[in-house]
């Protein structure tokens, strides 16, 4: 495996490529786990070229946020994703990907008005951002992401419609530990005590699932969720019942065409962000 660490060295690697070579790109931000591990497994079926980049994005912190404390284990997710047989890895330094004349945002419709939005005033531009400039970087052919984050997905998927990208948008299932929680680089912070506590967040979200088998209305569902997450150790941030292609809060779940049942939590300093899919040939998945 090569690490490309500036703009100009992936791009001569890009250039020397075989003519029609397809190129599966996952984008992460390092401290690797194996959610990570499945996506690139995933490209690796399905493209002649697999590159990951590992790049902690300060635009997606905000100003009270963990950007300081965010792990940061490049040699670790190097091995990690040379034994998953990736291709190339691309790092580029902060300086790089946002020079000091920087002055180009995107700025999202919407989306800002969706719950997790809220609750991060600015992430999903700087979300949106990123990607933008790591897809016109990197030139892939199809992007691989985790529908832990779904309303990253959400945002992801619309950029790509909207600005024309030509590149293929893979959702891929939550990869969850043997107790249900959704793996996540955040989960290094829990105490032994917290981390058995937030296993009562995915069996939350897997009830609301199954409640919404038998009552499709918004305040039957999230009162399920939210009495299942009752605990002195959990402070709710927010539990949404949403559509699954706009992120915008929804009344009642039709299960046909599925819905969006998400929640974050705050488990002492650690936030965690999690959901699950309510549509009826998903059930208990």
């Amino acid at each position: 495996m090569k690490v490309a660490r500036s703009v100009n060295e992936w791009r001569q690697i890009r250039n020397s490529l075989p003519p029609g070579s397809t190129v599966g790109f996952v984008p992460t931000m390092g401290a690797l786990h194996a959610g990570h591990v499945s996506l690139v497994n995933r490209a690796r079926q399905e493209c002649d070229v697999v590159v990951s980049s590992v790049f902690v994005n300060p635009k997606q912190f905000g100003p009270n946020e963990d950007f300081d404390r965010y792990p940061r284990t490049f040699e670790e997710d190097c091995r990690i994703l040379n034994d998953a047989n990736a291709d190339f890895v691309f790092c580029p330094p902060v300086e790089e990907m946002y020079p000091q004349r920087f002055i180009t945002e995107i700025s999202l419709k919407e989306i800002p008005q969706t719950k997790e939005a809220l609750s991060r005033p600015g992430f999903f531009n700087g979300v949106a951002t990123v990607v933008a400039k790591l897809f016109n970087i990197i030139q892939p052919s199809a992007a691989y992401f985790g529908q832990k984050d779904a309303m990253q997905c959400i945002v992801i998927r619309n950029l790509v419609a909207d600005l024309n990208f030509p590149i293929d948008v893979r959702i891929c299932d939550t990869v969850r530990e043997d107790d249900g929680l959704a793996m996540s680089s955040r989960n290094r912070y829990l105490s032994p005590e917290e981390r058995r506590v937030a296993a009562m967040f995915s069996a939350a979200l897997f009830a609301g699932q199954e409640k919404a088998l038998t009552h499709i209305k918004r305040e039957d569902i999230i009162t399920c969720v939210e009495r299942m997450l009752v605990h002195p150790m959990i402070q709710i941030d927010y539990i949404s019942l949403a559509s699954l292609w706009t992120g915008q809060e929804i009344s009642q779940v039709d299960l046909h065409e599925g819905a969006l049942l998400s929640a974050a939590i705050n488990i002492g300093k650690t936030r965690l962000i999690d959901n699950v899919i309510l549509r009826s040939d998903l059930a208990k998945e």
